[in-house]
C-alpha cells in the first residue's frame, strides 16, 4: 500500500534547522532526485510514484515524488531529477560469497552427491595452475554490481583477493578465512599472522575473520579466534550446519550431554567417539556465536539449534542454489521464518552456484518455503527484506551512520533500480522475489553510479 504524502512529510522530511539561510543550502553538494514508478524503502511502506533525494552519498529525503520535489523547491535547493520506469530498492546485500573463485565456474557445471564429493572437485580446480585471485575477485565484484548488489560478505582465502570490495567501491565486509588449523598449528605466531592479515585488509569497507567450519578447525583456534576478532572490534562469519555430518544425531547417545567434559580436540574427534552433538551446539559452547557473528548455510539445524541462533542474536545466510549443486538438502527456511530467526541471503561462489545474483537464490527460497508449508501472505516481503535489510543486519550494517539495506533519511545512498512493471506494488514485489534475477538496470553505491545496463 502506498503512503499518503502527509505522513511521509512528517516521517521523512530532513530539511535544514531553523535559521539556515538559502546560501547555506545552495553551498551544499549537488542533490540528485531518483524517482520511479515505485520505491521500496524496506523500513517503511512502499511508495507509488516515489523518489529518493541523494546528497553527498547519503539519502536526504524519501517519499512521494511530488512532495520530495516540493520540499526541495521550498528550501531553494538546487537539484536535478533522474526519472526511471520500474522500481527503486535498496542495494542488495550478498551475505555469503567468495569472489576470488569467480573463474572456477567449471566446478559448478555438474551436481554432486555431497560436500566431500564437491570438495574433491573444488580441490582439483583450486590446485591447478596459477590463479589470478585479484582479477577473479574483481570480475566477481563487477558481476555483483550488475545484479544490484552493493554490499557483500566476501570470504577470502588468498591475500591478493582481499581488496576486491574496496577497489570496486562496494560496502560490506572482507573476511580473512582461517582454514585447516589444528591445535598444534595454533601457535602464538599463527595468531599474530592472522592479526597481521586482517590489519592489511583495505578499508573501507569493513574487515573480519571467518573461521572456516567446525569440521576443518580444531578446538583451540575455534576457541581463540572469536576473542581475537572481538578484541579488534571486527566481525565473525562461519560456515555452519552445511555438511551432513554436522546434524544432531540421537540425544540418547552416551556422553551426549557431558561431551564438554571429554576434552576432545575437535568436532571430528567427538564424532569418532559416537557423540551426536550438533556443530551449532559445539561452536556455541566455544563462544563463536553472537550478534557480531553470522553463519553461512544453516541447513542441518534442529529446533534447538535454531533457538540457539536466536538466543545469541546470530543471523543465518541461506545459499540454496549452492546447496543444490553440492547435493545437500534445502535449508528449513519455513521454520526459520515461522520461528523468527534473522535471515539473510547469499550466493556462495561461482564454484558452487550458477551466478552471483542473490535474487535467483531468493526465488528458490520462495519455492522451497511454499513447499515446506509456509502459507503466510508476508513471504514476498520477508524474503525481500532478507536480501536487503537482513543482509545488512548479518554484517552489522543495519544501524548507524553507515547503515545500508534500507532507504531512509541519513542512510548511505545504495540504490538498485529494477526494470519491472511497477504499477501494482504487490505484483511488483512478487515479481522481484519470484523472478527478479537479471532485471537490474542500474546500481548506485553511496550516490555514485557503479553499473548501468547498456
Amino acid at each position: 500500500m502506498a503512503c499518503a504524502p502527509l505522513p511521509l512529510r512528517r516521517l521523512n522530511r530532513a530539511g535544514p534547522a531553523a535559521g539556515h539561510t538559502l546560501d547555506t543550502v545552495t553551498a551544499a553538494p549537488e542533490i540528485v532526485v531518483h524517482s520511479a514508478d515505485l520505491v521500496l524503502p524496506v523500513t517503511s511502506p512502499r511508495i507509488r510514484d516515489g523518489a529518493v533525494a541523494v546528497r553527498d552519498g547519503r539519502i536526504l529525503h524519501v517519499g512521494d515524488r511530488r512532495w520530495v520535489l516540493d520540499a526541495l523547491a521550498e528550501r531553494g535547493a538546487a537539484f536535478r531529477e533522474e526519472h526511471w520506469t520500474g522500481a527503486i530498492a535498496p542495494g542488495l546485500v550478498n551475505a555469503h560469497t567468495h569472489l576470488q573463485y569467480t573463474r572456477m565456474t567449471e566446478v559448478a557445471e555438474r551436481h554432486y552427491t555431497g560436500f566431500d564429493d564437491w570438495g574433491d572437485a573444488f580441490d582439483v580446480a583450486y590446485e591447478a595452475g596459477d590463479h589470478d585471485w585479484a582479477g577473479a575477485a574483481a570480475d566477481g565484484a563487477r558481476m555483483s554490481l550488475a545484479a544490484g548488489v552493493t554490499a557483500a560478505a566476501d570470504v577470502v582465502t588468498d591475500e591478493p583477493a582481499l581488496s576486491a570490495l574496496h577497489d570496486a567501491g562496494m560496502h560490506g565486509i572482507a573476511y580473512w578465512e582461517v582454514y585447516g588449523a589444528s591445535n598444534e598449528d595454533w601457535t602464538p605466531e599463527a595468531r599474530d599472522e592472522v592479526l597481521e592479515r586482517i590489519r592489511r585488509i583495505p578499508t573501507p569497507p569493513g574487515a573480519g575473520v571467518s573461521p572456516h567450519a567446525p569440521y576443518s578447525l580444531d578446538v583451540q583456534p575455534l576457541l581463540e579466534l572469536p576473542d581475537l576478532v572481538r578484541e579488534e572490534g571486527l566481525r565473525l562469519h562461519i560456515h555452519l550446519a552445511e555438511a551432513h555430518m554436522e546434524r544432531e544425531r540421537g540425544t540418547g547417545t552416551p556422553g551426549h550431554e557431558t561431551w564438554p567434559e571429554l576434552g576432545a580436540d575437535s568436532f571430528r574427534a567427538l564424532r569418532s567417539r559416537g557423540i551426536g552433538v550438533s556443530s551449532t551446539q559445539f561452536v556455541d559452547h566455544l563462544g563463536v556465536l553472537g550478534p557480531d557473528c553470522h553463519i553461512a548455510h544453516g541447513v542441518y539445524v534442529s529446533a534447538a539449534d535454531r533457538a540457539l541462533l536466536r538466543a545469541r542474536g546470530t543471523s543465518v545466510a541461506l545459499c540454496p542454489r549452492s546447496n543444490e549443486i553440492i547435493g545437500l538438502d534445502m535449508p528449513p527456511v519455513a521454520d526459520y521464518l515461522r520461528e523468527g530467526n534473522a535471515v539473510a541471503v547469499g550466493t556462495d561462489s561461482l564454484s558452487s552456484s550458477p551466478s552471483l545474483d542473490p535474487l535467483a537464490d531468493v526465488a528458490l527460497l520462495y519455492r522451497v518455503a511454499r513447499q515446506q508449508g509456509y502459507a503466510d501472505r508476508d513471504l514476498h516481503q520477508r524474503l525481500f527484506s532478507a536480501v536487503t535489510l537482513g543482509g545488512a543486519t548479518a554484517l552489522g550494517l543495519h544501524v548507524g551512520k553507515r547503515r545500508i539495506g534500507q532507504l531512509g533519511v541519513g542512510a548511505l545512498a545504495d540504490l538498485a533500480l529494477f526494470d519491472i512493471d511497477a504499477r501494482d506494488p504487490d505484483a511488483a514485489l512478487a515479481q522481484l522475489v519470484e523472478d527478479g534475477a537479471g532485471r537490474c538496470a542500474r546500481t548506485i553505491v553511496a550516490g555514485e553510479e557503479r553499473y548501468a545496463a547498456s
